[in-house]
C-alpha cells in the first residue's frame, strides 16, 4: 500500500531464516538479525543486540520523513533509528495483533505495558486491524493517546473493482462441499474440530489446507493431517494472482481460530475472512467474536453459537445446493470495496501518512518490520 500510494520504503526488520534475506519485492532490507518463534527472552535479546548497532546499520542511508514500527519490538527500536538519522523524525505505531503476553495480569505483562506506554508517548498514529482491538485493550488500559487510523486485513486489488461487479456461482459441484483454511495454521483446536466434522459427515465435506502451518504450535501437523480421510494440505501460497483460484476450489471459508480465545483471536478481523469474500467463498466464524458480529452487519455468512462438530453439523450438516446459492448470492452482492483496497485507498494512506510530516517534495518512510 505504501510503495502503491507514492512512497519510498527503506525496509529493516528480523527474519526467522538461518541466513539473511536478498530482497523483499525489489527492497533490499536492511538485516536486524534472526528471532525464533515463541522465544521471548531470545527475542528480547535480539532486540537489545539491535539497538546498540542500529546506528551502524543505518550508516549511509537518507533520512526518511517518517519511521512506521510494525510491532512493539519495532517500537523499542525506533527511537533509536530516530536518534541514528539525527532528526525528530514522526513515528507510526502499527498493531495487528494483541500479543497473549501483553493481556496478563502478572508481573510480566505490567511490564510490558508500561514499557510500551512508554515508547508510544510521542508516537502520531496507531495503526491497527480491527475497532476490537482499540474498544477491548488500546482504550481500557489507556496504552496510546494518538489518533487511529483503521487499515483493516483486505485483499488489495491492484485495479480499482466496479461496485456493481458480480459473478455467477462458479463454485466446484458439491457434494462434497469443500471447505477452504487457508493462512497462518496455527488453530490446534479448528483443526481437530474439522477432522471431527469430516468424518462424522463421512465425506460429504472436505477440508483443503493452505499456508504456513505453525509448528511450534502442532508439531505433528503433517501426520495429523496424513492421517485424516478428508483433509488434505496443499501447501503454501504466495502470489495474490493465486488468490481467486484457491477460493474458487473451496464452497466455504475458515474464519475462526482459537489461538489465543478470549483475547486476539476474538478481536481480530483475519486476512481469510477479506480474500474468501472478495471471491465468493462462504464464511464460517463464531458469533461471538468480531468476526461474527462483522458478518452478522453484512448478513452473511454461517455463524456458529457452539465451537462443537454437533454445532458444525447443525450449521452444515444438510447443506443442499439451494440454500447454499442463497448464502454466496449474498456474499456476492454486498460492494466489493468492502472486502478490497485498491490504488485510491492506497493513495489516501500515503496522504494521511503525509500530513504527519513537515517535510515537502517526496516521501520517503523507514519500515520496522
Amino acid at each position: 500500500m505504501l510503495r502503491a500510494g507514492g512512497a519510498g520504503i527503506t525496509l529493516a526488520g528480523f527474519r526467522r531464516t538461518s541466513n539473511p534475506i536478498a530482497e523483499i519485492e525489489g527492497i533490499k532490507p536492511v538485516d536486524l538479525g534472526p528471532t525464533r518463534d515463541g522465544r521471548f527472552a531470545q527475542r528480547i535479546g535480539a532486540v537489545a543486540k539491535a539497538a546498540m548497532s542500529i546506528g551502524a546499520k543505518f550508516a549511509g542511508l537518507a533520512r526518511p520523513d517518517l519511521i512506521i514500527a510494525r510491532n512493539l519490538e519495532m517500537l523499542a527500536l525506533a527511537s533509536r533509528a530516530r536518534r541514528a538519522f539525527g532528526a525528530s523524525v514522526p513515528i507510526v505505531y502499527e498493531c495487528l495483533d494483541i500479543h497473549r503476553l501483553v493481556l496478563r495480569n502478572d508481573l510480566i505483562g505490567k511490564t510490558l505495558r508500561g514499557a510500551e506506554r512508554h515508547l508510544a508517548r510521542d508516537v502520531k498514529l496507531l495503526v491497527t486491524s480491527s475497532p476490537a482491538f482499540v474498544a477491548n485493550y488500546f482504550k481500557p488500559f489507556g496504552q496510546i493517546a494518538a489518533p487511529v487510523e483503521l487499515i483493516e486485513n483486505k485483499y488489495f486489488d491492484t485495479m480499482p473493482v466496479p461496485a456493481d461487479h458480480r459473478r455467477e456461482d462458479d463454485s466446484p459441484a458439491a457434494p462434497p462441499w469443500r471447505i477452504g483454511w487457508f493462512g497462518a495454521l496455527r488453530c490446534r483446536r479448528s483443526l481437530e474440530l474439522l477432522a471431527e466434522f469430516t468424518r462424522r459427515q463421512d465425506g460429504r465435506f472436505e477440508v483443503v489446507l493452505r499456508g504456513r502451518p505453525a509448528l511450534s504450535e502442532f508439531p505433528d501437523f503433517h501426520a495429523f493431517v496424513e492421517a485424516e480421510p478428508w483433509l488434505s494440505f496443499r501447501g503454501p501460497y504466495r502470489n495474490p494472482e493465486d488468490m481467486a483460484a484457491i477460493y474458487r476450489e473451496v464452497h466455504f471459508s475458515w474464519a475462526i481460530d482459537f489461538f489465543e480465545q478470549g483475547q486476539n483471536s476474538e478481536w481480530l478481523l483475519p486476512n481469510r475472512l477479506y480474500e474468501g469474500c472478495r471471491f465468493g467463498a462462504v464464511p464460517i466464524s463464531m458469533a461471538s467474536t468480531e468476526t461474527g458480529r462483522f458478518l452478522k452487519q453484512q448478513d452473511i455468512g454461517v455463524l456458529l453459537s457452539e465451537a462443537t462438530s454437533e454445532g458444525l453439523d447443525t450449521a452444515l450438516g444438510r447443506m443442499g445446493q439451494e440454500h447454499y446459492g442463497k448464502l454466496k448470492s449474498r456474499v456476492l452482492a454486498r460492494n466489493p470495496r468492502t472486502w478490497s483496497y485498491d490504488r485510491s485507498d492506497c493513495l489516501a494512506f500515503v496522504d494521511k501518512l503525509r500530513g504527519l510530516t513537515a517535510g515537502r517534495g517526496s516521501f520517503a518512510t523507514e519500515a520496522l518490520a
